[in-house]
This record gives structure tokens, C-alpha cells and sequence, in this order.
């Protein structure tokens, strides 16, 4: 079945090549377009003269002016032969290098993950997990190991789309010392889990500690829009551009913000 649906794929791919060598488009030269361009003008001057729009000397001056362009224009070439080669040779090449690659590499009899596999692998991530969670919180909480491991802790819960467990290893984190980077991860991923008040709550603890990081600043906007309050988001966004330099490449992004709001 495997190889019946690859070989079904890769007909479907190379039908246009193969229609466009069945059935190939005729052939025009490049001056063509531009003889058609100058006849209808030609037509649309005839029209305007019986129609008494142009004198005679007007008239005599645009279609000389017309033909002289049209005289410019290049004689066609003749089509060159040879030109289906490139065509012919993919049409046979491709399909057979890529046979030969899978036939060589491809494994089509292995079967998927099994539910049970996928259990299993989860869980051996989970007791991993437990493992390097248990030794983190035996760590010093401001040590660079500590910090580094509950960095990976965090990253790892975030990919696994669990967003409290990445939390907790954030706020792990800020007990060895506030980090304004690591404040704005925490309350991104408190934001994301639709934890609006708890966010908010937070985020007023942590801008006085650091008042002019704009990430922080964001990001209580965008707790308050969140959580339903407009005019908290517009009065927080409002004061961070008024503070933002000219040049400040998020400015285009926070006002957008700013006109979604309600």
C-alpha cells in the first residue's frame, strides 16, 4: 500500500511536465505582443480621425509615429530544436534517482509509534524530569548550575505544553535573584496559560525593579487586554511609547496592538 500511494504522489507530481511535453505550447516570439500593442493603436487612430477628433496633419504625425515603433520591432526568430531535452531527462531522471535514494535508504515497512510506545516514551520523560527536578531543588538556588538546569526545566515543560510546570521552574530562578528577562519569560507563560491576574499581580511586583525594560512594560499591556480591561492596556502601551525612542523598531508593533484594542 505504501509503495502504491508513493507511486500515486509522484504521478501526480510530474503530470504537468509530462503534459507539457504531450501537448506543447506554442511558440511565440517577444516581439509579438508589441506588433498587437502598435496595430490596435493604429485602429483606435483610424477611429478617432472618422469620428473627427484628430485633423488630418494629427493624424498623419501619430500613425507615422506608430509604424516607425512598430518598424523597431524585432522579425522572430525560429524556435531553436532541442528544447524538450532538459524536459525528457527530468521526466526519467528524477523519478529514478529518487526510487534508487529510497530503495538505498527508505525503510516503507516501518510501522508508526503505537499509542503504548508513545505512553511509554512520555513517561520516561516525565521520570527524567523528576529526577533532574530533585536534584535542582537540592541545589544552592543562586548557583550558576542551578539556574542553568531550571532554564532547561522550563524550556522542556514549555515544549511540552505545560505552561505551570514551566512556570514554577521560572519562578526557581528568581529565587536566586531578580532577572528582568527571566520575569518577562515568567509572565509571558503565566499570559499564555490565561492566568490574566496572576500575571498582572506579578508584573506589578516586578516593574519596580526594573522600570525601563520594555519587555516587562509590553507585557502588563498585554495582561490587562487580556484579562478584558482595554483602557489599563492603552494607558500602560500609551505611556511606553511616549518614553520609546524614534528609531525603536517595536513602536509599529504596539501601536497595532493599541488600534485592536476596544
Amino acid at each position: 500500500m505504501t509503495w502504491l500511494l508513493a507511486a500515486a504522489l509522484a504521478l501526480a507530481a510530474l503530470l504537468p511536465l509530462a503534459w507539457t511535453l504531450w501537448r506543447p505550447a506554442p511558440v511565440q516570439d517577444r516581439g509579438a505582443a508589441d506588433r498587437a500593442l502598435y496595430r490596435a493603436q493604429i485602429a483606435e487612430l483610424e477611429r478617432d480621425r472618422s469620428m473627427g477628433r484628430l485633423d488630418e496633419a494629427a493624424h498623419a504625425a501619430a500613425l507615422l509615429e506608430v509604424q516607425r515603433r512598430m518598424l523597431a520591432v524585432p522579425e522572430p526568430r525560429p524556435a531553436r530544436s532541442g528544447g524538450r531535452a532538459p524536459l525528457v531527462a527530468g521526466l526519467v531522471f528524477v523519478p529514478a534517482l529518487a526510487f534508487g535514494l529510497y530503495v538505498l535508504n527508505g525503510v516503507p515497512g516501518m510501522p508508526s509509534a503505537t499509542f503504548a510506545e508513545r505512553s511509554d516514551a512520555a513517561a520516561r520523560d516525565e521520570r527524567l524530569l523528576a529526577q533532574l527536578r530533585a536534584r535542582l531543588t537540592a541545589m544552592p538556588p543562586g548557583s550558576p548550575a542551578a539556574r542553568q538546569g531550571w532554564l532547561l526545566m522550563a524550556d522542556a515543560q514549555r515544549n511540552r505544553g505545560k505552561p505551570a510546570e514551566a512556570a514554577a521552574a521560572y519562578v526557581e530562578i528568581l529565587r536566586g535573584g531578580f532577572d528582568p528577562e527571566i520575569a518577562a519569560q515568567l509572565a509571558q507563560v503565566l499570559i499564555e496559560s490565561r492566568q490574566f491576574d496572576q500575571a498582572i499581580a506579578f508584573l506589578a511586583d516586578a516593574l519596580p525593579l526594573a522600570p525601563g525594560h520594555v519587555g516587562l512594560r509590553f507585557l502588563s499591556g498585554l495582561a490587562e487586554a487580556q484579562a478584558g480591561r482595554p483602557e489599563q492596556a492603552r494607558a500602560a502601551w500609551t505611556a511606553l511609547l511616549a518614553s520609546a525612542p524614534e528609531d525603536a523598531p517595536w513602536k509599529t508593533m504596539v501601536q497595532r496592538r493599541m488600534e485592536a484594542l476596544p
